[in-house]
């Protein structure tokens, strides 16, 4: 087969469009929003950091390549293997991990790299559940069977993940639970489920305020305190956002003239969105950027409509929900309508493993998509050679 773009970037070209428009904006703010890092650093030049993001892009992108070539139904079998395995690493982190910001979320690697385990639990977990709701229906119409072949994966993921990363457990559980609602399980044993980890949730919250100073409890009521009191001295983070996107306008200051990126914690991952808005402003990077993960959400619901597979319109149900959530939570953070999460910018933020793992979601929703494609144009050719053939 002769090798081209065509037969190399299949699937849908919205997405496409939306990875090179994604990988662009990421190339231009990392490189900015990374001068605090390069000052901190032994390096000193946000070159290093640019090549860096570039290298982790096109890592990714080599990875969206290849999994969107292999056809979406081998990852059925497959996920049972990788929830199983990313059980193991979220439970070695825990216990191995490495203590960066008093959080073991990462795991070294040979190389000096690192790895943050909840990235590939994420992706893991959805596609385990993908595969439970499309064949394991009969088992699914008895509350035992929804306890285990949907809620306790949850809870167990969701709980190996919530000591040491409470936002990403949030997000997780919330994520899983629309996958569970899109897939029309019977609705009481949905309010079974919520009801439960609502009442898990609130003896949580007790419990932090009871115990603030246990583990991971005293970050986590800080930041719930400083939401909840803009006015207070542990609001710098959230202050300084906020002021970014002021001044940016409508406008903008103009590429690597941010100057909020020498005070906000993290510009170049947890806070790039706000040096986005600061230099490229509304018209050119808050409203764009915004509308490429919609519109992601919106070709990921035409691939959902059209595949004839259960297991294939989960899975790009839940990992596009995974994406565009996780987006609209970091800019959420950013203009202070939710507390701190530590979320970043999918495929726009700096660091490895979110930008590799995002790619391996996009890979399998463009292999959802090239199933929906393909026979759409087998179809085309056999008809075109038919008229062919009658013109003859």
């Amino acid at each position: 087969m002769k090798l081209s773009s065509t037969n190399i970037f299949r699937g849908d070209r919205g997405i496409w469009i939306i990875i090179l428009f994604l990988f662009l904006y990421s190339v231009i703010s990392v490189y900015s929003a990374s001068a605090q890092l390069a000052f901190r650093s032994s390096s000193g030049s946000t070159t290093f950091f640019l090549l860096k993001q570039i290298f982790y892009l096109l890592i990714a992108v080599c990875g969206i390549v290849i999994v969107h070539n292999i056809p979406y139904k081998y990852f059925s079998r497959l996920s049972v293997f990788l929830w199983y395995l990313s059980l193991g690493l979220l439970v070695f982190t825990l216990i191995w991990g490495m203590n960066v910001n008093d959080a073991r979320r990462w795991i070294q690697l040979p190389g000096g790299m690192t790895f943050q385990t909840s990235d590939f639990a994420k992706i893991a977990l959805l596609m385990y559940l993908s595969r439970n709701l499309s064949i394991k229906e009969a088992e699914l119409k008895t509350f035992k069977g929804v306890l285990k072949k949907i809620f306790m994966p949850i809870v167990i993921t969701c709980g190996l993940i919530f000591p040491e990363d409470l936002s990403t457990a949030v997000l997780l559980f919330g994520i899983s639970m629309l996958l569970v609602i899109y897939s029309r399980l019977k609705l009481k044993y949905i309010a079974m489920m919520i009801a439960i980890m609502l009442g898990i949730g609130l003896m949580t919250f007790g419990a932090i305020k009871a115990y603030p100073d246990f583990g991971r409890f005293k970050t986590w009521n800080n930041r719930f305190e400083s939401f909840m009191d803009p006015s207070g001295k542990e609001n710098i983070q959230e202050t300084h956002s906020k002021i970014a996107v002021a001044t940016g306008g409508l406008f903008g200051k103009g590429p690597g003239k941010s100057s909020q990126r020498n005070i906000l914690p993290h510009p170049y991952s947890d806070y790039i969105f706000a040096v986005i808005v600061e230099e490229l402003g509304l018209l050119f990077g808050a409203i764009p950027l915004l509308a490429l993960y919609l519109y992601l959400f919106l070709r990921a619901k035409k691939i959902v409509k059209k595949v004839n597979r259960k297991f294939g319109a989960y899975l790009t149900a839940g990992l596009s929900s995974l994406i565009v959530l996780q987006a609209l939570s970091n800019m959420a953070v950013t203009t202070n309508i939710f507390p701190v999460t530590g979320q970043p910018l999918p495929f726009v933020s700096y660091g490895g493993t979110s930008i590799f793992f995002t790619g391996i979601a996009l890979g399998i929703i463009l292999s959802v998509s090239r199933s929906v494609q393909e026979p759409a144009e087998d179809n085309s050719n056999n008809i075109e050679t038919q008229n062919m053939e009658n013109d003859e």
